[in-house]
């Protein structure tokens, strides 16, 4: 378990907001909590320390100084963990990896997910400001279900009040690019007001969120996708809920509700760029053509748990979960009917509109009279109804599809020699069905008659593994986990072009089955916290995204072998308030083009990040606190690749500074403070003919922000 990121909840006020000198002050008491720390979307109530996983705690204090910085939390992740990719800086997550794969972004433990067919928002769906921690969990596993091949990421929401009365925060802020253009500015509004009386409490907020255009170290605006959509010149508005009630000093009952909604203002319009001459895409004033993209995510969950029922702890989660995403359009290739409109002149956009209702159910207790051995059993029900339709048309272009999953689990972690050893494993039994209607393709695919079908997979996924800790604070441990998804079938689907296809016959539902072993050692020792991860992951049936010349993304199911490094420290040193840390993530991964059995190329740009080296300097002396930061983006050859993705590599550094006033805390971040020139990863990696999507990258960037509590 990797927590040098940050405190957990206990380092942090009522008011949610810790001065500087009550971190320094409890940073010695934190030795010894932070080893108890329990991770939720482990689904068990024993420490972190005591399973064989590879997890970052990012706490709330750390999350929103980072995301002032960043401004969401993806970019937050990215910019925090060396193992995750450079972000697209674009509000669809394509390209975006854990350790190389796709990780499971989860609220509560609920997924945000849309295995059918991949919108790859799920990264949107809650306003940070209403997440009281981050946990990730490194590694393909199958604890919260499908999705999770790179990892999990589960971002726990504002908890409920412990005292009677009344309390909340406040946050004002706003933002600008370099020059302190109009176009550029943008700024934050957001409050949360919870109160408890007795057994009863409620918990409620709102955040409002205006974004401008982006402006690159030139000056110059950033370039829109103008086919997978914006985060610039957007707005969003979130709400979040909580209300709860403790049935007995053990057991709780509560709903919680979520709301977020982020549309795009359609005040600009794309321009493509050259990259044979260096110019890269950009924007000018006018209206976007079509319906404004948009995001809604809506999030209810109601949950019964007990931590003491017969001896053991209960947990009973049910939730439905909604989104529609609303993508930004064009004239494409993919979108012409001559029927509807002479060729090259139809224009069109998409829409992914998917619904979950789902269950989770598990138990865990010590063994009586084997109290060292910690049973846990479950089982998880979930049921996705996904679609996506042609906005301007109305024609179908993924159908209604049904995905139904059942899955029961068990796991045990036995404590040997007083704790000095654990085993730990568990098994979880897949039982996946989709439900596909007939239905007929797009004109462009041939306006193909598919007749539908039920396929389905069963699979058993395994979990192993051990820890070692001979003496307090050093801990060494290695495992093998086995986590799944299947294909983006929405993107199968709606490719079909030949003719008399049975979904019976035609379409593979065998899983992506991604195995990770990893070996691992920790040390935390006085005011050393240090850890090295050696991890390697493979599928015999894997999913590579291959970009088409529209820009669009297929799948195609190649082997996969990915083998990766991790070493991370953070150190304080003998000046009072003065941390230092560095973190280094190497990554290579190789897959079979040919189908000959034989890996012969790397994993490009899309499907894998460049290695990479952080450094941190954290500093906090009274009311004042500092952090300067810096990413080293490490240039990549991709064998067996075309030379024209080679990824020349950047660096970015980032800084902000704080003080803790009277009323509340002032600080001012700044996001690329050498403003430098640069041209994304995914940009540089991918499509290089592609003028339109030549995207360079934010610019030096500032955020002035004040944040209060009662």
């Amino acid at each position: 378990m990797k927590v040098a990121l940050g405190m957990i909840a206990a380092c942090v006020t009522s008011t949610g907001i810790a001065s500087a000198q009550e971190i320094q002050a409890r940073e010695g008491a934190d030795d010894a909590r932070r080893r108890d720390i329990v991770v939720t979307a482990a689904r068990t109530t024993l420490p972190a320390s005591a399973l064989p996983l590879t997890v970052d705690v990012i706490d709330r204090e750390t999350l929103s100084r980072q995301v002032a910085v960043s401004g969401s939390v993806v970019d937050a992740i990215s910019a925090l963990l060396p193992a995750f990719s450079p972000t697209r800086e674009k509000i669809t997550g394509f390209g975006e990896t854990l350790r190389g794969r796709s990780p499971l972004y989860a609220i509560n433990g609920i997924p945000q997910s849309t295995p059918i067919r991949d919108g790859a928002r799920d990264g949107y769906t809650i306003d940070p400001f209403f997440i009281d921690r981050i946990e990730v969990i490194y590694g393909s596993n199958a604890l919260q279900g499908i999705g999770a091949t790179g990892g999990v990421v589960n971002q726990v929401t504002a908890s409920a009040p412990k005292q009677n009365g009344w309390s909340g925060r406040t946050l004002l802020q706003g933002n600008s690019g370099d020059g302190f253009a109009g176009s550029s500015l943008g700024g934050k509004i957001a409050g949360l007001v919870t109160m408890r009386s007795g057994r009863f409490d409620a918990t409620g907020g709102i955040a409002f969120e205006r974004r401008g255009v982006f402006v690159d170290g030139r000056g110059r605006r950033i370039g829109l996708d103008g086919n997978q959509s914006e985060i610039q010149d957007t707005d969003s508005i979130a709400f979040f809920g909580r209300v709860g009630v403790d049935l007995s000093d053990t057991a709780r009952f509560e709903v919680i509700v979520n709301r977020f909604k982020l549309e795009g203002n359609n005040h600009y319009v794309a321009v493509d760029g050259n990259r044979t001459l260096g110019i890269p895409a950009t924007s000018r004033r006018g209206e976007t053509a079509g319906q404004p993209s948009t995001g809604l995510a809506e999030m209810v969950s109601a949950s019964l748990t007990d931590g003491n029922l017969m001896g053991g702890a209960f947990t009973l989660q049910g939730f439905y979960n909604r989104t529609s995403d609303t993508f930004a359009g064009g004239i494409l290739a993919t979108f012409q009917d001559a029927r509807i409109a002479p060729a090259g002149t139809l224009f069109d956009q998409s829409r992914n509109v998917s619904r979950k209702l789902g269950g989770k159910i598990s138990y865990e207790r010590a063994v009586p009279g084997l109290e060292a051995l910690t049973l846990t059993a479950g089982f998880d029900a979930l049921i996705d109804r996904t679609k996506q339709d042609l906005v301007q048309t109305g024609r179908t272009w993924v159908p209604r599809t049904d995905f139904r999953s059942l899955a029961p689990f068990g796991q045990a972690n036995l404590k040997l020699f007083d704790g000095i050893v654990r085993i730990a494993g568990g098994v979880r039994y897949e039982n996946v069905r989709l439900d596909i209607p007939d239905y007929t393709t797009l004109a462009s695919a041939g306006s193909r008659a598919v007749i539908g079908g039920k396929p389905s997979f069963n699979r058993a996924l395994w979990n192993g593994g051990f820890v070692l800790e001979p003496v307090k604070g050093i801990r060494a441990y290695g495992s093998y986990a086995e986590g799944y998804t299947i294909a983006d079938i929405g993107r199968v689907l709606r490719g079909i072009s030949q003719p008399n296809i049975r979904i019976a016959d035609f379409l593979d539902l065998t899983p992506v089955i991604s195995n990770n072993r990893e070996i691992g050692v920790e040390v935390k020792q006085g005011p050393l916290d240090a850890s090295a991860t050696y991890y390697w992951s493979s599928s015999d049936l894997g999913q590579v995204l291959v970009r088409s010349s529209d820009g669009f993304f297929n799948v195609a199911r190649q082997p996969i072998d990915i083998e990766g490094l991790e070493l991370n420290l953070a150190v304080r040193t003998p000046l009072p308030g003065l941390k230092v840390g560095t973190g280094f993530s190497h990554l290579n991964g190789r897959t079979d083009t040919n189908a000959d059995g034989i890996l012969d190329a790397d994993l490009d740009g899309a499907n894998i990040s460049p290695d990479r080296l952080n450094l941190n300097l954290d500093y906090s002396h009274g009311p004042f606190s500092a952090r300067v930061q810096g990413r080293y983006y490490l240039s990549r050859r991709f064998e067996g690749q075309p030379i024209a993705n080679d990824f020349v590599g950047y660096r970015l550094f980032d800084a902000y500074v704080a003080y803790e006033l009277s009323v509340g805390r002032v600080m001012l971040s700044v996001q690329n403070v050498g403003n430098t020139d640069y041209v994304t990863y995914y940009s540089d990696t991918q499509g290089p003919t592609d003028n339109a999507r030549f995207y360079t990258g934010r610019g030096r960037n500032f955020t002035l922000s004040w944040q209060a509590g009662f």
